[in-house]
């Protein structure tokens, strides 16, 4: 598996220096005469920060790094808190409106053009001094300690600062899945379950909240899973030593139950944008462990959001065949394959029963619901007819 910072972008020791003859000394000098930092300024210290920051616009986003490369990385990270310290909008709790401001993303960008080409061992040193400058794990520890939605606007604080600073700038996927994982592995399982739907779970597009009751409440659409999909993908294809596939597979567990256990058509859903190999490893465990109803009910709900989200059907035919071949004996196979036909009719019954039970909304989603099934059952059993009369004939 890849490394989480490319090598070939640190520099050896002799082009540091080559690149730092002309800008490091003066700046040395600089942060030797008066006052440290505050002099670096210049001139410029008489006029108005408003006025400074157009200036800056039209200079490198890499004049920083250049000038401080002899600097300890500490002096560096404390330079340039000092200097971003002073607009409220780079700080954790800065903006009034954090939604709308672009000060974290700023952040994440400058932050990003500091630290690329740096090796693990100082990008481990700037998270750590990112979150003793921000109290970020004491945060996170109130956060997942608290009911879900009492702190919202905590919640959202931290979903920002991850994803504008930390997350969401980076090119390669090994850089993302490296923070994504700093963030993450210093928590016990279900708190890194409910991390991961704080950051990137669903969220009101009015006030930022996190709907913490989506996967629990009625079935929810692509868009609402997607980034969690994304960052289940992370963890779990960048070649890791941090992440095994049954720690992935037990995020998902603990994730499918915040707050409370999903509706098992959303967890369907999750595995399918989760990607072929994420899906087959979940559902191979759910067959190694002996939970082979469990197991057919999935593959029912799988079969529903292929019809619903207008998916391959063959595809959810393809992973059941591909699940029963984890099963030891034809026995197991053959009990399982029952366990499906009867998951269908079981499903079928329960939302046949909510639906002349005369209790159901206003949009008819119940009917809805009932009506997809039914053609998914059938277009199910269609593939799975071709693929039996396929095989029979050749």
């Amino acid at each position: 598996m890849t490394s989480r910072i490319n090598n070939s972008f640190t520099l050896i020791p002799k082009e540091k220096y080559k690149r730092c003859n002309r800008g490091s000394a003066s700046f040395s000098n600089i942060l030797d005469s008066g006052s440290p930092t505050m002099s670096t300024f210049g001139h410029f210290k008489v006029l108005p920060l408003e006025i400074f920051q157009i200036i800056l616009k039209y200079l490198s986003g890499l004049l920083f790094k250049r000038c401080t490369l002899l600097l300890p990385t500490k002096e560096r990270l404390r330079y340039i808190h000092k200097k971003l310290s002073e607009i409220s909008c780079f700080k954790f709790n800065g903006c009034a409106a954090p939604m709308q401001c672009l000060g974290l993303p700023c952040y994440g960008i400058f932050l990003q053009t500091l630290i690329a080409g740096w090796d693990e061992i100082e990008c481990h040193r700037v998270y750590n001094f990112l979150c003793d400058l921000t109290n970020l794990s004491r945060k996170m520890q109130t956060a997942v300690c608290s009911k879900p939605g009492s702190i919202h606007k905590l919640e959202l604080r931290i979903r920002l600062f991850c994803r504008n600073v930390l997350l969401d700038h980076w090119t390669h996927r090994s850089d993302s899945a490296f923070w994504l994982t700093r963030i993450l592995k210093p928590w016990p399982m279900v708190n890194q379950a409910r991390l991961l739907y704080i950051i990137f779970g669903p969220i009101s597009p009015q006030n930022g909240k996190v709907v913490w009751k989506k996967m629990i409440e009625g079935p929810t659409d692509e868009s609402s899973l997607k980034c969690l999909a994304d960052a289940i993908k992370l963890l779990y294809d960048i070649n890791s030593k941090e992440w095994s596939t049954d720690d992935v597979i037990s995020l998902l567990d603990e994730l499918s139950v915040i707050p409370r256990e999903w509706l098992l058509e959303n967890n369907a859903h999750l595995l399918i944008l989760s990607g072929n190999s994420i899906c087959f490893s979940f559902m191979a465990s759910k067959a190694v462990n002996g939970h082979a109803f469990e197991l057919a009910k999935l593959t029912v709900f799988l079969a529903l959001v292929c019809e619903k989200e207008l998916y391959r059907m063959d595809w959810a035919v393809k992973m059941m065949q591909n699940v029963c071949k984890v099963f030891n004996s034809q026995m197991e196979r053959n009990n399982f394959l029952q366990n499906v036909a009867s998951a269908f009719a079981c499903v079928i019954m329960e939302m046949l029963q909510s639906v002349i039970s005369g209790d159901h909304d206003e949009d008819n989603r119940d009917f809805l619901n009932l009506f997809h099934l039914i053609h998914a059952q059938a277009n199910f059993h269609k593939e799975v007819l071709y693929m039996t009369m396929n095989t029979v004939s050749s």
